[in-house]
């Protein structure tokens, strides 16, 4: 570890960091269209990407901080467990693949920028409309939060700020900084900005993988002797005679580590930023190409995963080390400091790009689904435009928030915690896509019923040293293992929806009106979609009984 600031790696990182910001600003004009006012430019993009920038925007969105601090953090901390993201984002491509080309089709057809519009035309509830919003906004501020950890990690090895700083300004003045330029090139250029700087962070981080995955090993000796010194960095036992990891998942670990892949794997694509970036492309097999190359990510995330090993293997930190800085750290003592800035610029860049993105998506819901459903009913575009910037704003204010008031060495708690969360959407919008069945009562029951279980768990996992949030597992009461809370809550989510759709459908209660047809969801485009600014309703007859569609 150098002393003092790496002044070379700094330089390189402000330069890099200084290039996009600018290309950000710039954005503004990339494709500029006639009306840049309205929400579906600044918010979708102008719904004109096509595949590559598609995939370069998803894979900006998808792949983040979270990937490239916190999994190999994870791995570093306590062994193969981590590995649980690479299995997850192999297996949710197939689950995509059959719902998201549905709701692009139906999204398009009648002008939804949201998840949440499709659930207010789907099921005619605005109630229920109103807890998918709030649930993707309260889910994404964890997980902008985790991409800010990241920039303050990488500028905290590079001597910048420092979590050892007792003034609490220069202590967080690297996460004040990044706040304030994301800020402000996504108030000004909307997702045109993400889209366009994806480009430069995803050639930066396939390069630094690239050189890392040949030279660290190079370096240390051979996977050989990386395994080897893993493997005895985690039979160490702590001070309560636990070891800290393995190499290998063991027995009693396997059900936690499954159900965390599959939870992730049906969350993933139902985060506001995964469905905006979706819906800012302009086909229907726009969507169905890009869940076919988007694996592609997959390897270089098994990759990046190692370097959690080569970390343990490296010697970086010891007892009591923040794991968030193992990877900065391990980059900083193996590459020239040239190519270290090069390294912790695709990091800083790589979270960025999806937190621009993610604050999109959450001030998005925010204004068609709170502000425009039940404040202002005859908001013009411009004026939802409007207000989508400032909650965009106020989203990453949010996200500062769970980030000086939460334990951060286990940052990667951050995304599972919006994953809980963003799970207890599934029954709404997946089942929504294939069937009418589920009533909107008893979908907006289930909903608070896994919403309140999940986050009661998830707080209860507290410990002496992080009183807030501080696991993802708990016992599955009816199987006896410990397993991912989320999934646990979206069983009892899906248990309740059923039930009370039976009790519901016998008691003739309302079940709301549908907007749209069986036609809508697999159109393959519309030369002429309904107004962005709000679906057009009335012309598709409800459909109070299963519809199939």
């Amino acid at each position: 570890m150098k002393d003092g600031v790496n002044g070379v790696a700094l330089g390189v990182f402000i330069f890099f960091f200084l290039a996009v910001t600018v290309l950000g600003f710039l954005a503004a004009r990339w494709r500029r269209a006639a009306d840049p006012l309205h929400l579906d430019e600044w918010g979708l993009g102008g719904r004109s990407f096509g595949t590559w920038v598609t995939w370069f925007l998803l894979g900006g969105d998808l792949y983040t901080a979270y990937t490239f601090v916190a999994v190999p953090a994870a791995i570093y901390a306590a062994g193969a467990g981590g590995f649980f993201a690479v299995p997850y984002t192999i297996i949710t491509y197939p689950l995509v693949f059959l719902f998201l080309p549905r709701l692009w089709s139906v999204s398009h057809k009648h002008g939804y920028v949201t998840s949440s519009d499709f659930i207010r035309g789907r099921f005619g509830s605005k109630s229920l409309s109103v807890a998918v919003a709030i649930t993707g906004i309260i889910a994404t501020m964890p997980y902008i939060a985790l991409q800010l950890v990241g920039i303050q990690a990488v500028l905290d090895v590079m001597g910048v700020g420092g979590s050892d700083s007792t003034n609490w300004f220069l202590k967080d003045l690297p996460l004040l900084i990044a706040f304030g330029v994301l800020a402000a090139y996504t108030y000004s250029s909307g997702l045109r900005a993400p889209a366009l700087i994806a480009f430069v962070k995803d050639a930066l981080i396939y390069i630094v993988i690239a050189v890392a995955i040949i030279y660290i090993p190079y370096k240390l000796g051979g996977f050989d002797d990386i395994f080897s010194k893993a493997g005895a960095a985690y039979a160490v036992k702590n001070d309560a005679g636990v070891p800290r990891g393995a190499l290998v998942t063991g027995p009693k670990a396997q059900w936690a580590y499954a159900t965390l892949a599959m939870g992730s794997a049906m969350a993933l694509f139902l985060y506001p930023h995964s469905v905006t970036a979706v819906l800012s492309s302009r086909s229907r097999d726009t969507i169905r190409r890009n869940t076919t190359i988007l694996p592609l990510y997959s390897l270089m995330l098994g990759l990046l995963a190692m370097l959690g090993f080569m970390a343990l293997a490296a010697g970086v930190g010891g007892k009591g080390y923040n794991a968030q800085l193992a990877i900065p750290q391990l980059f900083e003592n193996m590459f020239p400091s040239w190519f270290a800035g090069v390294a912790f610029a695709a990091i800083g860049i790589g979270a960025l790009v999806p937190a621009a993105i993610m604050s999109i998506a959450a001030a998005n819901l925010f204004t068609r689904n709170i502000y425009k459903d039940l404040i202002k009913p005859d908001a013009t575009p411009a004026q939802e435009t409007a207000v989508s910037k400032i909650v965009s704003l106020v989203v990453k204010v949010g996200a500062l928030v769970f980030v000086l008031t939460m334990d951060k060495t286990v940052a990667i708690n951050f995304q599972l915690l919006g994953g809980i969360w963003i799970l207890q959407t599934v029954p709404a919008i997946v089942g929504g896509l294939f069937t009418r069945w589920f009533h909107r009562w008893a979908l907006l029951a289930g909903w608070a019923v896994g919403m309140g279980y999940g986050t009661w768990k998830a707080y209860e996992q507290s410990s002496p040293t992080q009183s807030h949030f501080g696991g993802n597992s708990d016992m599955i009461p009816w199987i006896g293992e410990k397993g991912y809370i989320g999934l646990t809550a979206f069983v009892l989510n899906v248990g309740v929806a059923v039930v009370l759709t039976l009790v519901l459908r016998a008691l003739k209660a309302p079940a709301g009106e549908d907007e749209t047809v069986l036609s809508d969801y697999t159109a393959e485009s519309d030369p002429a979609p309904a107004d962005p600014a709000g679906p057009t309703p009335g012309t598709a007859p409800g459909l109070p009984e299963p519809a199939g569609a």
